[in-house]
């Protein structure tokens, strides 16, 4: 039960991340707008949480819903910032 917790939270905590760093870190890189960005964003954030994969408590499978969970989130955060874009073309005074 306790790894099942510990799976979700990984998807969960690399989903909100992911968001949070593209919308607010990476709203002027172009290239976070290509279709390529939450795959590369995935793999390389599995990649990066496989090493612990030796603690007890984290298997494969937690590396592999935190590398789905940062690409979801990347996606996400890029969807968000192409639907403000056209909020922000006008000045206010």
């Amino acid at each position: 039960m306790l790894q099942i917790l510990i799976t979700m939270a990984a998807g969960v905590l690399g989903f909100v991340l992911a968001r949070g760093f593209v919308r607010h870190r990476l709203r002027f890189v172009d290239a976070v707008q290509s279709p390529m960005a939450p795959i590369v964003a995935g793999i390389a954030a599995a990649l990066v949480a496989l090493p612990a994969a030796i603690l007890p408590f984290v298997t494969l499978t937690t590396a592999i819903v935190f590398g789905v969970g940062t690409g979801a989130g990347t996606m996400s955060g890029v969807r968000a910032i192409r639907q403000a874009t056209g909020d922000h073309r006008r000045l206010t005074p």
